[in-house]
């Protein structure tokens, strides 16, 4: 067995105390005492004394040791001092230097973590307030444009109380879906998961946003014609909310002139892949990776012309998400994107 590093010490550093002790004793007795001494009296005191050596050594070692390891276990309170009482403290060096070898990698990693949180959450506080602060100043620049004398013309009045209409509007829709991705997130939304037909609901989303389509000049198409029905599972009204929050994307950096294209396919074993493509602008490299953070748009004055509260995708995630289910983006630049996401398939009787 390999001697533990201790006890090696101990031992040592006895055999060399007992070794000139026994000289010693030799010595003074042979020149002052003048007792004449056996060599068996000589080992016998040789081996008494190397074993209190040793006891007395290895035994402050210990405590030496033990002291410093508790304190280190105390100080860093990841690790458990009680632990140091279940094992031999010889033992423990090799334990303690992987658990603290451990706790500043965990360390570092949360650091990390939390650098980005901060940073993040930072950026987030200032896309909320930018967010709310737009309508709001719009609104309140209409009210008073009123109340300096304004109301008492009739076509301005109504013109500009339709815009401060909509201005409040926008706000609604910000604070809305903020409450809905913190019910999300704190899993306090309960789904309604049942059996329905994908292909109806995508071509009610599609009848839907038509309007909105024509007036980009965009067209929403299947790429197939589906002969029978493809049944999913899910929230039904959750998933058109999904579905209507990509169209709408598609719409909006779509191309005028260009086409959306929705296909329903089959995904691994038990799995429906529902995909939306468009050939409009597509999306950087840099920025794909942000996409579904709230309020993070790629292009911010474009996104903020066109309107939106710049929750949609996050919005779309946690949904999906909240399915158990896997979202995608595959993207290229100026040629177009194409977002997917997978449902549970319905067995069919």
């Amino acid at each position: 067995m390999k001697i533990k590093k201790t006890y090696a010490f101990a031992f040592k550093s006895s055999i060399y105390l007992a070794f000139f002790s026994a000289l010693l004793f030799f010595i003074i007795d042979f020149y002052f005492l003048k007792t004449p001494l056996t060599l068996k009296s000589i080992g016998v005191f040789f081996i008494i004394f190397f074993f209190l050596s040793f006891l007395i050594i290895q035994y402050r070692i210990e405590k030496f040791i033990y002291q410093r390891i508790k304190k280190i276990y105390n100080d860093v309170s990841i690790l458990d001092a009680s632990d140091l009482n279940k094992t031999s403290i010889t033992s423990d060096m090799d334990s303690l230097s992987r658990d603290v070898e451990k706790f500043a990698k965990n360390k570092q990693a949360q650091i990390q973590s939390l650098n980005l949180r901060e940073n993040y959450r930072k950026e987030f506080l200032g896309n909320v307030s930018h967010e709310l602060k737009t309508p709001l100043f719009t609104v309140q620049g209409y009210l008073l444009t009123l109340a300096d004398g304004a109301l008492n013309d009739k076509l301005i009045r109504e013109k500009y109380v339709q815009r401060a209409n909509k201005g409040v509007e926008r706000l609604i829709a910000i604070v809305k879906d903020l409450d809905l991705i913190s019910k999300l997130e704190s899993s306090d939304l309960t789904l309604n998961k049942q059996p329905f037909n994908s292909i109806a609901l995508i071509q009610g989303v599609f009848e839907l946003l038509e309007m909105k389509a024509k007036k980009r000049d965009i067209s929403m198409l299947f790429d197939k014609i589906y002969e029978f029905p493809v049944m999913v599972i899910g929230d039904i009204e959750r998933i058109e909310q999904v579905l209507t929050n990509l169209l709408v994307n598609s719409i909006k950096y779509g191309k005028s002139g260009g086409t959306t294209i929705v296909s329903v396919s089959p995904y691994q074993q038990n799995k429906v892949l529902i995909k939306i493509a468009d050939d409009g602008e597509g999306i950087k490299k840099e920025d794909q990776a942000r996409l579904f953070e709230r309020f993070y748009r790629v292009d911010k004055s474009r996104s903020r012309e066109q309107g939106g509260s710049g929750l949609g995708l996050a919005i779309v995630k946690h949904i999906v998400e909240a399915h158990n289910e896997s979202i995608f983006v595959k993207s290229n630049y100026k040629k177009g994107s194409e977002f997917s996401f997978t449902l549970e398939k319905a067995e069919i009787f």
